[in-house]
């Protein structure tokens, strides 16, 4: 009885985002022209993805930083972006923070790391989105312009399924490159894919030679999972040839296939 209610309540719920957050058709349709790994998907799927974007939004707080105004476009392109890879396995994956921030051109923050010998070496790192743990989600509206040629130096690029990839690796508790999984097993075979994936990347990016992935991915296991979200959203079929075993991976996890 009680869950009956509470399944009640939160159709109730979900009913009174989507009247309060409808998405207007030309900016649907701007959408889709603007980003056209988006529009290859089913009518299914689009339905889905519209209804999905229309909760994200009524979730989701969005900030521009100095005087950046986002627009109901900007908004709508990181949330359709955004909803793509949760597309079946739900929202809740995203239940973790609130805050979207917006710049509009690259960031560059402070770093600083620990050698082995106890030295703390401090550099500037230029940023064009971050992921942290209970949010907000950073993002570079400039960023997005390139994602829309789809390619940085012959390789995949879209910082906002890259980040949003990162929030899905931290709902196990940190970013780590082994996204939760249902039990030990499947944590088990994941883990053996990846790494051999993994390996198997870094062994061409270190040979020089060009891959569909962004190299970034030979940085940890942690980024190669977020660049390959990234080539299997946006180029499925180069990666389903370039990389199968790690295509097939991710096609389990996300329950999604998209070069078929």
């Amino acid at each position: 009885m009680w869950r009956r209610l509470q399944r009640a309540w939160a159709a109730r719920l979900e009913a009174r985002a989507l009247r309060r957050h409808p998405i207007p058709e030309p900016l649907w349709q701007l959408t889709l022209l603007r980003y056209p790994f988006l529009a290859q998907r089913s009518a299914g799927d689009l339905a889905e993805l519209r209804r999905l974007c229309s909760l994200f939004l009524a979730d989701k707080e969005f900030h521009g930083v100095a005087g950046f105004e986002v627009s109901d476009e900007i908004a709508l392109a990181v949330a359709a972006q955004a909803c793509l890879p949760v597309l079946r396995l739900g929202l809740d994956w995203y239940a973790g923070f609130v805050g979207i921030v917006i710049h509009a051109d690259e960031v560059v923050a402070r770093r600083e790391f620990m050698d082995e010998d106890g030295v703390v070496h401090e550099f500037d790192e230029e940023l064009a989105g971050e992921a942290m743990e209970g949010g907000p989600l950073m993002l570079v509206w400039s960023a997005f312009e390139a994602e829309l040629g789809g390619e940085n130096n012959g390789a995949i690029f879209n910082v906002v399924v890259h980040e949003f990839a990162h929030i899905i690796d931290m709902h196990s508790g940190w970013a780590d490159g082994v996204p939760r999984q249902p039990n030990k097993a499947a944590q088990a075979h994941w883990q053996a894919v990846m790494e051999a994936e993994w390996q198997w990347f870094c062994g061409r990016v270190d040979a020089g030679e060009a891959t569909l992935i962004d190299p970034y991915g030979a940085e940890s296991l942690a980024e190669f999972f977020a660049v390959a979200v990234e080539a299997f959203f946006v180029a499925p079929l180069a990666l389903l040839r370039e990389q199968p075993a790690l295509y097939r991976l991710l096609a389990d996890f996300f329950k999604q296939d998209p070069a078929g």
